[in-house]
């Protein structure tokens, strides 16, 4: 039988999962009013926007405080007729960041999830974890590190993907956003992966696929080559798998750029309306 992480968790209207550190009554208290939580002055907002993203200083049960980022989501359009359907975005996230834990694959420790549905509808989705710090996402280290550091991230990060990818771990937004990153005290490089909904477990991921899987990471395009020879293990990378990686690459930042005139688009349309 499969292993089941958390306990299941029953705040009315509330349901959802939580970890058994944390099922003490200060913090199940705390946590039945997710919204109230994020929306109070003294909370730090992390990220505004189609989801909101605040950490919160909650009780633990032995009487110290732990940092808890809350992500609340919200469904709109098409997505909340697919919640219908399909579990929400907090449950995904709650599943994808037990697997990673499950795998020995670094992620903030996963402490709750909570989900109000009024009928078929999902109208509140909240997903708990610890907050971790002295991390940063990688995006910075592509711009700021050196050529010879550089190739040291890029070597380390190629092995961690290489051995998520053998694991069975699909990560369908790996950019460089959902990597967090920091030096450990032997100087080795330390990877955390966020934004875990849209994990997937696989039996097994095909070569073409995994580094399909690449293309979303912003490494400088002089250092592409040698990632991709780090990642397959491998002094040269054979023409087609190089060929392969490039036009999925190209074709994603063009999507990208075409995604960004779109945005911008519109949102003069609404500038010229006001």
């Amino acid at each position: 039988m499969k292993k089941e992480f958390g306990l299941s968790l029953f705040l009315p209207p509330l349901r959802g999962k939580i970890q058994a550190g944390y099922n003490h009554p200060y913090f199940l208290k705390a946590i039945s009013d997710c919204h109230r939580l994020i929306n109070e002055r003294k909370t730090e907002v992390l990220l505004e926007g189609r989801n909101r993203v605040a950490v919160v200083v909650l009780p633990r049960a032995d009487g110290t405080k732990a940092a808890i980022v809350i992500k609340e989501f919200h469904s709109i359009g098409v997505n909340r007729l697919k919640n219908v359907f399909l579990p929400g975005k907090a449950f995904k996230s709650w599943q994808g960041a037990c697997a990673l834990v499950e795998r020995g694959i670094e992620t903030p420790p996963p402490v709750a999830y909570l989900e109000k549905r009024k009928g078929l509808f999902l109208e509140q989705s909240f997903f708990l974890a610890e907050r971790i710090i002295g991390f940063q996402e990688i995006r910075f280290l592509f711009r700021q590190l050196p050529s010879s550091e550089l190739r040291q991230l890029l070597a380390a990060l190629s092995q961690y993907l290489s051995f998520c990818h053998k694991q069975g771990i699909l990560h369908h937004d790996l950019s460089d956003g959902n990597i967090l990153v920091r030096k450990d005290e032997r100087g080795e490089f330390r990877f955390y992966f966020v934004d875990t909904n849209r994990i997937k477990v696989k039996r097994r991921i095909g070569l073409l696929k995994r580094i399909k899987n690449l293309i979303r990471l912003g490494i400088p395009p002089e250092f592409q080559r040698f990632f991709l020879e780090q990642y397959l293990g491998t002094g040269q990378v054979k023409g087609f798998l190089w060929f392969w990686y490039r036009i999925n690459k190209i074709a994603y930042t063009q999507f990208v750029e075409l995604k960004k005139k779109l945005r911008l688009r519109k949102l003069s349309r609404k500038l010229k309306i006001q």
